[in-house]
């Protein structure tokens, strides 16, 4: 086989391993020596340098030589676009022993000594005074959820179970039903009230996440807020659902 310089500066290839089952497409200079090159691949394929063994194939995977002179460079093999360098690993390691990575040993700290280090995201937060190591902000936070909660248990006393109403939510049109539950959920923060719809127009029978507030049929029930609930007289609406 005849060994011929080409002229264009980069190339890309596949990159295979003996170490793995994938393959990486890498563009490089045909002006690195061999040795370079391999130096290049440590971080590809895991291979440390002095272990590998280069193997060159055509597009069409045909075998065309071994890349095996160190000082030589790679434009001076016969490496076009679409090639593929296959790595050979000699230094023991196992296929797949570099894809697992539970086989890693991770790096562990404990909270104490994370908490002395200086360079962290921790420390950051705390020295920038950001996020939840912002005293004033979250003061301020918790009075107006704490506000927000006050109003809510102001609107929810107004309304009774039992009650008839009419939800007005954003973006949705008006839907009349009869209160079911008014009061705090495990579901969310906050005073909830429980409707039973006229019409299948709800979300859910009453209960939520295994939890039951309050009884009706799949699709009658509907959880919404003190503020978009409006209880007086609304008689009962046909919709026409169900001649759907």
């Amino acid at each position: 086989m005849e060994v011929t310089g080409l002229s264009a500066p980069t190339v890309t290839v596949f990159i295979s391993s003996s170490l793995n089952s994938f393959r990486s497409e890498k563009r490089y200079s045909r002006s690195l020596t061999i040795a370079e090159f391999k130096c290049k691949l440590e971080l590809v394929v895991g291979s440390p340098a002095s272990c590998m063994e280069l193997e060159l194939y055509g597009a069409d995977d045909k075998f065309y030589s071994k890349l095996d002179q160190e000082d030589a460079l790679l434009g001076s093999y016969p490496v076009d676009d679409g090639c593929r360098i296959h790595v050979i690993d000699h230094s023991g390691a196992r296929l797949g022993e570099y894809e697992d990575v539970s086989k890693v040993e991770k790096y562990q700290i404990s909270q104490e000594a994370y908490d002395q280090r200086q360079d962290s995201i921790r420390s950051f937060l705390k020295r920038s005074k950001l996020g939840r190591y912002n005293e004033e902000e979250r003061a301020q936070q918790e009075a107006e959820a704490t506000q927000r909660l006050n109003e809510e248990k102001t609107q929810a006393s107004a309304i009774s179970v039992g009650s008839r109403c009419e939800v007005r939510a954003p973006g949705q049109p008006p839907r009349r039903g009869t209160v079911m539950y008014v009061g705090l959920t495990d579901f969310k923060r906050g005073y909830w009230i429980g409707v039973r719809y006229d019409e299948p127009l709800g979300k859910n029978d009453g209960s939520v996440n295994g939890k039951r507030y309050f009884e009706c049929q799949a699709k009658y029930g509907a959880f919404v807020k003190p503020s978009v609930v409006t209880v007086g007289d609304f008689p009962e609406e046909d919709y026409g659902l169900d001649e759907m």
